[in-house]
């Protein structure tokens, strides 16, 4: 191939020429496999987003189980319990209905407001938040501390649930909702979860409209 000094002038301009054309298409043909591979990329990711939608969609339609038909091992219930008001008259609740803590019955006017404590409770206050369908979650201290307290409290609603000391329990948690109750083997039985799909705000109690709030406060609430 001759050199620069043995070409004319317009074979070098013609070389110069080719040289900027090859680096011009090279540049394009790299922009191109970019553009393909950030197209690729860019869909993959779309399908994910696209797939995650689905699977939240999916999710959001799935119905909840019916808690007629959910079944929990152990679980006692007290049919035909009548709520009336008897202020100012304690009930005893073992005498009366053959449970302890109560699950219904009789109570005071005023309704326990829904929250975490960590003093022991009067039953007939709680028991009228039982009415309105809340879940009452009751503990013995003696049997368990601060960090089961804290994994217990964690699994439940944020509201229509109370959660107290309870001391002499039968178990180391109780769980009672209107007519029902639950002893449990501890914060970490399976059956939390069974017995609020079940109970929670169900439906079947005397006044599901009823509030959880705007009552009484009883001591050493925390939550």
């Amino acid at each position: 191939m001759p050199s620069d000094s043995q070409l004319t002038v317009k074979q070098q301009r013609d070389a110069r020429r080719a040289e900027k054309v090859a680096a011009l298409k090279k540049r394009e043909a790299t922009t191109k496999r970019n553009r393909i591979i950030g197209g690729v990329i860019g869909g993959v990711a779309g399908l994910g987003i696209l797939v995650l939608i689905v699977v939240l969609i999916v999710q959001s339609v799935v119905p909840k189980p019916d808690p007629a038909a959910i079944e929990i091992e152990g679980l006692e219930t007290f049919d035909d319990l009548v709520g009336a008001h008897v202020d100012g008259t304690p009930v005893d609740y073992e005498e009366l209905y053959d449970m302890n803590p109560p699950a219904g019955g009789d109570h005071f006017s005023a309704w326990l407001n829904c929250g975490v404590y960590t003093e022991v409770q009067q039953n007939e206050n709680a028991v009228h938040a039982l009415e309105h369908g809340a879940i009452w979650v009751t503990y013995d201290p003696e049997q368990i501390d601060d960090d089961e307290l804290n994994t217990l409290v964690g699994q439940l609603p944020s509201t229509y649930s109370l959660v107290s000391p309870f001391p002499g329990l039968p178990a180391p948690v109780v769980m009672s909702g209107w007519g029902a109750q639950l002893e449990l083997d501890g914060v970490n039985d399976e059956r939390i979860s069974d017995f609020l799909d079940k109970f929670w705000r169900a439906q079947t109690v005397p006044e599901p409209a009823g509030a959880c709030t705007g009552a009484i406060d009883g001591p050493g609430k925390v939550a």
